[in-house]
């Protein structure tokens, strides 16, 4: 576990709003804020808000940076599989890369029968169904189960204020989100990617549960990978050695411990209606602690710590000036 006193001096170093005014076309997501260029780049900057109870609720030091430097691990390592979107890393918390138009569909790959939202496997089994996105699973498999194959749940992709919609591969076709050659190009992609990420996750004693993927059209119509991939915000990692004893005995697989922040907003108020309490630092510490340790035990290698002299936007302001 990395250690959270390492972070004492950086609780301050946090990038919760990413606007930079000279560059052009801003749109602010819930955790990135995202630039359009007029040649056709796109620059995406990863911020530290951590986004829970359908708002943020605090900005994590380091988290922006966790997260697009495990992306980065692994779209290295996997572009001989598919094509990604990546040019160049200005920044540790940034990503230029070439704009896509993004497909309808998520594509989320799943090994094992968990989750706790409606749109997951478990929640539906658990319901009584048994034909779930278009697969038919057998009866008496218990939660957290290896799933006797890796199976696609895709999703349709939800606008602002929406849900994702669950949809089988027939849907999809059917209503012309994609063509069948390209639902089975993406569903290719998909398993491969999946297949890379749990025998590597699996030689760092982590078993890959789950993960969601994003594709998108380039300019010659080619699909290529977006977003992020296999990070612990995308992504379902469990610790593979204790994961036998703990399924025998019905308890919960052991996991990143992302929750402890929402655990203690939950704790001390109704965090969909009430004002989010002030968060105290050694929370703020434990919660980073927890992605600094994720990206270090799934990538293999340590961490970089933002250098304490300068804020963290300023460091991006002049890292990105060339796009000005």
């Amino acid at each position: 576990m990395f250690d959270p006193s390492l972070l004492a001096a950086r609780l301050d170093l946090v990038l919760d709003d990413a606007t930079i005014p000279e560059l052009p076309h801003h749109y602010r997501g819930k955790v990135r804020d995202n630039y359009d260029l007029p040649d056709g780049r796109r620059i995406i900057i990863t911020t530290d808000r951590l986004s829970a109870f359908d708002r943020s609720i605090a900005a994590i030091p380091c988290k922006g940076q966790v997260l697009t430097q495990t992306a980065r691990f692994w779209f290295d390592r996997t572009a001989d599989l598919c094509p990604n979107h990546v040019i160049q890393y200005p920044d540790p918390n940034v990503l230029l890369c070439r704009r896509l138009d993004i497909l309808p569909v998520e594509i989320v790959v799943r090994d094992y029968l968990a989750g706790t939202t409606a749109t997951s496997v478990w929640s539906m089994y658990k319901a009584g169904r048994r034909e779930i996105y278009g697969i038919r699973l057998p009866d008496g498999l218990c939660e957290n189960q290896k799933l006797p194959q890796t199976i696609l749940t895709p999703t349709t992709k939800a606008r602002d204020g929406e849900h994702d919609e669950p949809v089988t591969p027939h849907e999809i076709v059917a209503r012309g989100l994609l063509s069948a050659p390209q639902w089975d190009e993406v569903s290719a992609l998909a398993l491969a990617l999946f297949a890379r990420g749990r025998e590597m996750a699996a030689a760092r004693g982590l078993i890959l549960v789950d993960t969601k993927y994003e594709f998108g059209f380039d300019r010659d119509g080619r699909i290529v990978l977006a977003d992020e991939i296999h990070t612990p915000d995308s992504s379902r990692y469990w610790f593979a050695a204790s994961y036998p004893t703990r399924f025998a005995a019905a308890e919960p697989p052991e996991a990143f411990d992302k929750d402890v922040l929402r655990r203690w907003v939950a704790a001390r108020c109704d965090p969909y209606k009430d004002d989010i309490p002030a968060i105290p630092p050694i929370v703020i510490g434990e919660t980073a602690a927890v992605y600094i340790d994720a990206y270090e035990r799934i990538t293999g290698e340590s961490f970089t710590l933002p250098s304490t002299g300068q804020d963290v936007l300023s460091r991006i302001r002049r890292n990105v000036s060339p796009f000005f």
